[in-house]
């Protein structure tokens, strides 16, 4: 009963996060800064939040050190990224970059991709810099840029956890058949960010 409930409570939030909207993490309306507002920015995009989502599950798919190592290192390397942008440095393709991300997490996922913990932290390494970077960029027009930063740094902690949670508990159901399946709509959903 349980597993039922949790698979059509997952088909439901699946089909919430394809439905076409707004990838709007890095386009800040209104005035801008503060915790609040920070904490609020990964999720407002589905392109920020599907693939922070991605790299708590994939970490948990891969199990041992990378449940955390993954998790751990995004947010540092997009504090990186984020630096970057404050500083102006120029970084082509950000937005296929982020696309890019959902397609490669996903798709590592649906099919079990297991590469050594220090390549996988590579791989996640080079998209959170752009994640971070289209983060950044708006960070001087914040009001409080530190307090900002730490709220868009907390959101992703708290998004990497819920994909660690749901990459725990679907290893327990079916062998984890269900983490590789949402990893492939996950890796679908990036194409249509790629695309559009």
């Amino acid at each position: 009963m349980f597993a039922r409930r949790l698979i059509s409570f997952t088909g439901l939030a699946l089909v919430v996060l394809v439905l076409p909207t707004a990838a709007n993490a890095h386009v800040l309306t209104g005035e801008g800064g503060g915790f609040l507002h920070g904490f609020e920015h990964p999720l407002s995009g589905l392109d920020h939040m599907l693939a922070m989502f991605c790299v708590g599950l994939w970490g948990a798919q891969m199990g041992g050190r990378s449940v955390w190592s993954l998790p751990i290192a995004f947010p540092l390397i997009m504090v990186l990224g984020g630096i970057m942008g404050i500083a102006g440095f120029p970084l082509p393709a950000v937005e296929s970059g982020i696309a890019l991300s959902i397609v490669v997490l996903g798709a590592a996922i649906a099919f079990l991709w297991r590469p050594p913990e220090w390549l996988a932290v590579v791989v996640i390494g080079i998209f959170a810099v752009f994640h971070g970077y289209a983060h950044g960029v708006e960070l001087p027009a914040a009001t409080d840029p530190a307090d900002y930063a730490l709220g868009f740094v907390v959101a992703t902690g708290l998004i990497h956890l819920a994909g660690i949670a749901v990459g725990l508990g679907f290893q327990r159901i079916q062998g984890g058949q269900m983490a590789r399946a949402l990893g492939g709509l996950i890796g679908l959903g990036g194409i249509y960010f790629l695309v559009a």
